[in-house]
């Protein structure tokens, strides 16, 4: 229950940021550094919140807003997703993600987490792990996360603009999922959070 209930906290505001009404990149950052700010919410250590000003982002580039298509995959085998600890939550691959950037013909899997799928407010919450060719320059080394929600049909705006860090990538503290390696991506996404510091 213990780690059901990190799960919630770790994507409650990414999920608040994108509710009721679909927020523009900025207005998502600009919640993204409101959250940091806030010693409440703040997954940064008191040392790094005291000096915190704002994330550093890629500058905001609509290239980077694609839209895809979403395969839905049947009969998926639930699963133990590696984390930075020994947590392991089980998830379930919900479908992939298929979509062009720079020419390219790209997919990534999207997946559900058995045990946010049974609660109302996140049954329709899925979860878009990814690393990239930034990983260990610009961005963090381990990889980022967005977060989605189950469309109506098979079309799905995948927003690399909101892409944000695991929260590990600022406190050890937390137990964060690891990158599976089908969504290592050959490309660089410029887009985003960048790493917090080296």
């Amino acid at each position: 229950m213990k780690n059901l209930l990190l799960i919630i906290v770790l994507i409650t505001s990414s999920i608040y940021a994108q509710d009721k009404k679909e927020k523009t990149s900025l207005e998502y950052q600009q919640h993204l550094n409101e959250e940091f700010a806030d010693s409440l919410k703040s997954p940064l250590t008191n040392e790094d919140r005291n000096h915190f000003k704002a994330l550093d982002f890629f500058t905001i580039d609509n290239k980077y807003v694609v839209e895809a298509v979403l395969i839905r995959t049947k009969n998926e085998k639930k699963f133990k997703m590696k984390t930075s600890t020994n947590r392991t939550p089980i998830y379930k691959k919900y479908g992939e993600l298929h979509f062009t950037l720079e020419g390219k013909e790209l997919k990534l899997n999207v997946y559900q987490n058995i045990d946010l799928m049974k609660l109302q407010d996140y049954k329709d919450y899925l979860f878009l792990p990814f690393s990239d060719l930034t990983n260990g320059k610009e961005s963090y080394i381990g990889g980022r996360y967005i977060d989605m929600k189950i469309p109506e049909g098979h079309k799905v705006t995948i927003d690399f603009n909101k892409a944000y860090n695991p929260y590990c990538a600022y406190n050890y503290e937390y137990s964060c999922p690891i990158v599976p390696l089908e969504n290592d991506l050959n490309i660089e996404i410029k887009a985003g959070v960048k790493k917090f510091h080296d």
